[in-house]
């Protein structure tokens, strides 16, 4: 499992690009720029170096500890998949580029697309002595810049479909299926709408004949009824740089994210998977689980039995369960 921080070696360049800016300065243009995200907008408003500085100190963190927890749950599900190349769609600062070089060695090949020229000057510097440093970042409309990229092993779009009206989120939807080659990683804020828009997503690519890798252990139908919804957390822990950032006082961030990994390649049954943190009390640990039959099953350990009360005590919400408890 890859930890949840960012690598050392991509930290060490943001706070060096961040040395002589004033943090004040910084985390006001931060805020607002997060507050144009959650409103439903672009990235529009990061239209400068310092914009795409700030943006990325606050936020890169935890998109990337959100994309590595996605990765770490496709890998473990798929621990033979072996991509040689990445497709990031909607990349930014390059965040997922990052990630997924940590999750794949093999990666070779690593081709970027955004409209932004802010992010797409950072990205570059900041992998200007990585093994990042050949990727192939394209400007443009990632929804147009699709139908000239690769096709690629690994795709991922993350936090980029939120950006998008309905209309324009199915032919987006369609053109990163056509692009993925193996597999499409689609990750979304862990909200309710960011939920049924990979939903929608999920649906419309398993009518095309995707199977899902993860979260869920089956292609049927959620078995999720408002005003619950599928989403995930990731702590990660907070640099002081970060904490400046996000004019925050506790050191850690609890991301929400929402996701779906879907494969061309068929599967053998996948493990059920607990969707909210176990619940533990003097006698018992209950985790609810979503089952590879597509149904809401809540498992308990009991004291009493104590190999699985001692393997529930280890289980985390997101985690796969293989097998149930008697």
């Amino acid at each position: 499992m890859i930890p949840p921080s960012l690598p050392a070696e991509l930290k060490a360049a943001l706070e060096q690009l961040l040395q002589g800016t004033q943090r004040a300065d910084a985390a006001a243009r931060a805020e607002r720029i997060s507050l144009t995200y959650r409103g439903g907008g672009t990235s529009a408003p990061i239209a400068s170096e310092a914009d795409a500085l700030a943006y990325a100190g606050a936020r890169m963190p935890a998109t990337y500890a959100a994309v590595i927890a996605c990765l770490n749950a496709l890998t473990a599900i798929r621990p033979d998949f072996a991509p040689a190349t990445l497709l990031d769609v909607g990349a930014g600062p390059g965040t997922a580029s990052w990630a997924a070089a940590q999750a794949f060695e093999t990666l070779q090949g690593f081709t970027l697309l955004d409209a932004n020229p802010a992010l797409r000057n950072l990205a570059l510097r900041l992998t200007e002595a990585s093994r990042l440093s050949a990727i192939d970042y394209r400007l443009g409309d990632a929804g147009k810049a699709l139908a000239d990229a690769p096709e690629a092993p690994l795709v991922i779009a993350s936090y980029v479909i939120n950006e998008l009206g309905d209309a324009a989120r199915a032919s987006f939807a369609d053109a990163l299926w056509r692009k993925t080659s193996d597999t499409l990683l689609v990750v979304e804020p862990g909200t309710p709408a960011g939920y049924q828009r990979i939903l929608q997503l999920r649906d419309r690519l398993i009518a095309q004949g995707a199977h899902v890798i993860a979260p869920c252990p089956h292609e049927n139908a959620c078995p999720l009824t408002a005003p619950d919804w599928c989403h995930f957390v990731q702590r990660l822990p907070r640099s002081k740089l970060h904490l400046q950032l996000k004019s925050a006082d506790v050191p850690f961030e609890d991301e929400k994210f929402s996701y779906v990994a879907l494969t061309r390649v068929p599967l053998p049954q996948r493990p059920a998977r607990v969707l909210t943190q176990p619940e533990q009390t003097k006698a018992a640990i209950t985790a609810k689980l979503c089952t590879p039959a597509g149904k809401l099953e809540l498992a308990v350990a009991a004291r009493r039995d104590k190999p699985a009360y001692a393997r529930f005590r280890r289980l985390d919400w997101g985690d796969a369960l293989e097998a149930q408890a008697d």
